[in-house]
């Protein structure tokens, strides 16, 4: 798909949200997500001329906003030239074909502006491969809004009634095949991509080298704080989505302890769910990390409402389970007093380094906690990985199951690592 720019520097845009009851509550709009969506706007190039919050008992069907207020928008936009409106909650196609008839501005929901980014954003061919696909699966149901200006290649012309349609096909029908038939392919080039994923873990896993993930809401600083652990040399910039291209690095925690750490993309409030499922070859890592850190902007606001976020999309994710250390991130910026105290938690400023040593600490707790017996479970399929138990741990006992293979073994942390898939049960640390 080829990328084409939604901005430019005369973009000027209205902003617009609706706020009510009957909404779940990560669906409502505010003046908080307004001014995150102000942010979102400048990062894709546009200004914003002006915001508008609307709190209504409930949504109206056609329009999600009142049409009262929608006009009222559209006088908006006229005073300060504006050529745009978005709007913060999703839109159905329908909604947002009926909003562009009733102020003649060209519409934008806040999943349609994140896609915007990502496709400017994405460098590798890998993320420029999952952004298109996620594109295609959000332009998909909305191509009939598209092409209400075409008609039905009939020998009469117009609109034809069902049964009297023309042996020819529409090019609504032809583009709907087409997108199909690409994001079939795009699915099955990221379907290689995860196979080749696969592979690299595989031998990230022979090698017993512990994984450390950072996570995070964009912008808290995850980039930063990775070149400030291992000289990364990651661009990182005060932006939205400065990252999309996961990054993995080295990191020498202690004089015992050498453990992986990644990158990853950040999170945001209503994060398309296209683009989740399109990243999913990205973010499958996360689900083989033996340790996530959870990177938070301490100097924001919201902070602890962008931590939930991050805390949402970890449970969405099927990774509740994995052990967290939460990162308060630019300690620089806030005052002593406010800074947060607690187990599996710790204060730094990837700027200044301050802090890092207290991190690497942390990481070292975890990732190098001591011994531990376990009751271990192979498929005769990974069969060969008893070799590498007998060569790395102490064996106590082999049971050869009907389905499995049943393994005794006293473990080191870095065999705990990759061998933590196939425990059947911890019997507890070995002095």
């Amino acid at each position: 798909m080829q990328t084409t720019e939604n901005f430019t520097k005369q973009d000027v845009a209205v902003l617009a949200g609706l706020a009510s009851p009957v909404l779940p509550i990560d669906e409502n709009a505010s003046d908080e997500t307004l001014d995150e969506l102000e942010e979102l706007l400048k990062t894709a190039g546009g200004l914003c001329a002006a915001k508008v919050l609307q709190r209504r008992p409930s949504p109206e069907p056609r329009t999600l906003l009142g049409e009262g207020k929608l006009l009222e928008i559209a006088e908006l936009a006229k005073l300060h030239d504006a050529n745009l409106l978005i709007i913060d909650n999703e839109l159905s196609p329908a909604q947002s074909t009926a909003i562009e008839k009733l102020t003649g501005l060209r519409v934008m929901d806040r999943a349609a502006l994140i896609l915007d980014i990502f496709a400017h954003r994405a460098r590798s061919s890998e993320g420029k491969l999952q952004v298109e696909l996620a594109q295609y699966r959000y332009l998909l149901p909305r191509l009939t809004g598209m092409w209400t200006h075409l008609v039905r290649q009939t020998a009469s012309g117009g609109s034809s009634p069902i049964g009297t349609r023309g042996p020819g096909e529409t090019q609504l029908e032809t583009d709907r095949r087409h997108i199909r038939r690409r994001i079939q392919k795009l699915e099955s080039e990221l379907e290689n991509v995860r196979r080749e994923r696969a592979v690299r873990r595989h031998r990230r896993e022979n090698t017993e080298i512990p994984v450390a993930a950072l996570v995070g809401y964009t912008n808290a600083g995850k980039s930063t704080l990775l070149n400030a652990l291992t000289d990364a040399g990651i661009q990182a910039e005060n932006r939205l989505f400065d990252t999309l291209d996961p990054t993995i690095r080295k990191l020498k925690v202690s004089d015992t302890l050498e453990i992986l750490i990644s990158d990853t993309v950040g999170f945001i409030h209503k994060l398309p769910h296209n683009l989740i499922d399109a990243f999913r070859a990205t973010l499958e890592e996360l689900e083989y990390a033996d340790l996530l850190l959870h990177v938070i902007d301490l100097s924001n606001p919201r902070w602890q409402e962008q931590a939930e976020v991050v805390r949402r999309q970890i449970r969405d994710l099927g990774i509740e389970t994995t052990p967290v250390i939460e990162v308060f991130n630019k300690a620089d910026l806030v005052e002593v007093e406010l800074m947060p105290h607690g187990s599996d938690m710790v204060v730094i400023s990837a700027r200044t380094g301050a802090g890092l040593s207290d991190l690497c600490t942390l990481i070292a707790r975890h990732l190098g906690a001591g011994r531990r017996r376990v009751l271990v479970e192979l498929p005769y399929s990974e069969a060969k990985r008893l070799d590498v138990l007998y060569k790395d741990a102490r064996v106590e006992n082999v049971e050869y199951l009907p389905d499995v293979i049943s393994v005794l073994a006293v473990c080191e942390p870095r065999t705990l690592g990759w061998i933590r898939f196939y425990i059947k049960e911890d019997r507890g640390a070995v002095t």
